[in-house]
């Protein structure tokens, strides 16, 4: 673990003393180094099934990929912020890259920990970096409502896990993963049971998105600059779907009831969510329900509790988050020629650029589950998963995977297809940059389908 760790903090360094001419292109080496070394974490296995291990740190089959994933991502961020920050004061630069990167090491260590209490400093840690990264370098006079948004969804979900935990320490003594899950479940009475079970639930739910408690997210997609949407949809997401996986060890004799009304929530978003990005207008704003919606999958997986559902999560939390991630790339593109997200200004646009109209329809093909992408082995997971739980959960997640091949149709078809309108016949030209930045994207994407196991988690 150290071996990413250390490097990561020795960007920083690298960030506030290399000349200004070299900080861009010594970022990018430097953090992409770090992702092709993380790639090593793919390959470890070990009979514990933890690996890397020190005292407080370390990995296993569920924690590796999101581990890899979230060093893979920084360099694409910073790949991906050059054109539109390269006019700031250099300082400016510098610390916008800064908070990239201690958005990494939080990340890595929430992700790495084996104390849930350090899990939950460092879940909590990671608002800092992202509330500044919206509020400063958000584009429009709304971030700092969006940010606003933000920061208090998430801390009024986060105050009754503290309190949950506390408890959970208080009782048994210890909050190691390694040894919770041979912990005796608690005695509680009726109602207090089901309230613990809410308080450590929560949080996560809030973060995942469950629909319902959802509105921070399309506010903070649209109104952050694209290294913040791009964090926020492949890895922030994901810590909450991570952080139930791992809680749920601790809730499983008790959490039957209390369940049913999550994942009756969790189908119901996938439908009104999709529904809502049939008749979106902005395009930022439909790539954001839509994350909605694929992670309402996810959290039904999960909250069913069955080995299936959770290999379904597993798998479509990082296909997800390569996905998502590749179409706030393409539609920061289109926004930094057109200078609108409103679909309907900017259409046509293939006939401009038809190279990136091909990587909008991999991508768009991709969000809605094409075979044999990993979008596809995680949804049919889940949906065979809730299927076996209860046979009538197939209507309602059949017809949200119905709706997610319509709207990433129609967000195709509305970008890429029709005339061209007369005020935007002068567009700068796609740089290399750009592709390059989608193809690292797409590329791992379609190489997992040679391989998935290694994003199978515990079932490998």
């Amino acid at each position: 673990m150290l071996k990413i760790l250390i490097p990561t903090l020795i960007l920083l360094p690298t960030v506030w003393l290399a000349p200004a001419k070299l900080l861009w292109p010594a970022t990018i080496v430097h953090s992409f180094t770090i992702a092709l070394t993380s790639l090593t974490w793919l390959n470890l296995t070990a009979e514990t099934g933890w690996t890397s291990m020190n005292t407080t740190v370390a990995a296993d089959a569920l924690s590796m990929p999101l581990l890899t994933l979230t060093c893979w991502l920084l360099p694409l961020m910073i790949l991906a912020s050059q054109n539109h920050i390269r006019y700031e004061p250099i300082p400016r630069q510098r610390l916008y890259i800064t908070l990239l990167v201690a958005l990494q090491f939080f990340l890595l260590m929430a992700f790495g920990s084996t104390e849930i209490l350090l899990f939950y400093v460092m879940f909590e840690a990671t608002l800092l970096p992202t509330l500044f990264i919206i509020t400063r370098w958000g584009n429009q006079k709304e971030r700092l409502k969006a940010g606003l948004y933000f920061i208090f969804y998430t801390l009024a979900g986060s105050l009754p896990l503290l309190v949950a935990l506390l408890y959970v320490q208080d009782d048994i003594g210890s909050l190691s993963m390694l040894t919770l899950q041979y912990a005796s479940p608690h005695k509680l009475s009726l109602y207090t049971d089901k309230l613990w079970i809410i308080a450590c639930l929560l949080a996560f739910l809030i973060k995942m998105p469950l629909y319902g408690v959802h509105l921070w997210l399309p506010k903070a997609h649209v109104e952050a600059p694209i290294a913040g949407s791009m964090v926020l949809a492949a890895v922030l997401l994901k810590l909450g779907g991570y952080g139930m996986i791992r809680m749920m060890v601790i809730l499983e004799p008790l959490s039957k009831e209390v369940s049913y009304v999550f994942i009756a929530l969790a189908l119901w978003g996938i439908i009104m969510t999709g529904s809502i990005c049939l008749r979106q207008t902005d395009l930022k704003s439909l790539i954001a329900y839509s994350s909605v919606s694929h992670m309402g999958l996810v959290a039904a997986g999960i909250l069913i509790q069955s080995p299936w559902g959770a290999t379904g999560a597993i798998i479509l939390m990082i296909a997800h988050g390569l996905t998502s991630s590749a179409l706030f790339c393409l539609a920061n593109t289109n926004y930094e020629r057109t200078h609108t997200r409103t679909m309907i200004l900017a259409r046509g646009l293939q006939v401009v650029m038809p190279l990136m109209a091909t990587w909008w329809f991999m991508a768009g093909l991709a969000n809605l589950a094409l075979p044999p992408l990993p979008n596809l082995m995680g949804e049919l997971t889940i949906i065979i998963a809730l299927f076996n739980w209860s046979w009538w959960t197939l209507a309602l997640s059949g017809i949200g995977t119905l709706i997610t091949a319509g709207y990433s149709l129609y967000m195709f078809l509305m970008t890429q297809r029709g005339p061209l309108p007369d005020h935007i016949k002068g567009l700068d030209p796609t740089h290399t940059r750009e592709h390059l930045l989608v193809l690292l994207h797409l590329l791992p994407l379609a190489l997992l389908v040679l391989k998935p196991e290694i994003i199978w988690g515990w079932t490998a």
